[in-house]
């Protein structure tokens, strides 16, 4: 069963802070609210589906700089920054470094709301493909060398005959090995191992 969602805030105000809290609250989200962006890091469980809301002013490390910490270190949590202070350029420089929204102060409750829920769909859209890599990833491991070699050109749309003909194999020896790549790999065409192997891309 997949954890419940959590909205993550992290804002200097702790008035802001209690406001977005009840905000999230009154459509039964839970949150997890940090004074910086520090305490957030030191705390965080990337295990943990959720959305970031994030303020970009903040005494010791700002918004900005948490969001390259978090691209630096792989976390692709998706994040809403929050800001009565953002630029034009403070927005599009957050888009780029993968905020998937940027809501000015005072912000609308209704508005906001729909963007935590996107936000929150994403996340489980990520974790799901996250899973699904992950998945095959695992199956490949199981192949020997050859295995992995005849699975690539099966996935590019050769035949059998060319693939014996290209490794220099006998026919039946690549419909063993191709039978053996089916069980391992839990596909039944050629056309399901190529859309695995593109997960792993």
């Amino acid at each position: 069963m997949q954890e419940k969602a959590t909205v993550f805030i992290v804002d200097d105000d702790q008035a802001i802070r209690d406001s977005l809290s009840r905000l999230m609250d009154s459509i039964g989200l839970a949150t997890e609210t940090f004074a910086d962006a520090q305490a957030f890091l030191d705390n965080y469980d990337n295990e943990k589906p959720g959305c970031l809301l994030l303020d970009i002013r903040m005494p010791g490390m700002g918004g900005m700089e948490l969001q390259q910490e978090l691209s630096a270190r792989n976390i692709s949590i998706p994040i809403i920054i929050i800001s009565a202070h953002g630029s034009v350029e403070q927005a599009v420089q957050a888009m780029k470094t993968g905020a998937v929204d940027f809501i000015r102060k005072p912000y609308d409750g209704g508005v906001l709301l729909d963007r935590v829920k996107h936000a929150l769909e994403l996340d489980a859209d990520l974790r799901q493909k996250d899973a699904q890599r992950a998945e095959v990833a695992s199956r490949i491991n199981l192949l020997t060398p050859r295995e992995t070699e005849v699975m690539k050109l099966l996935a590019a749309g050769k035949y059998p005959k060319e693939i014996a003909f290209e490794l220099g194999l006998s026919r039946k020896t690549v419909d063993v090995h191709r039978s053996h790549i089916m069980m391992k790999m839990q596909a039944d065409s050629a056309i399901e191992l190529a859309q695995m192997l593109q997960t792993q891309e």
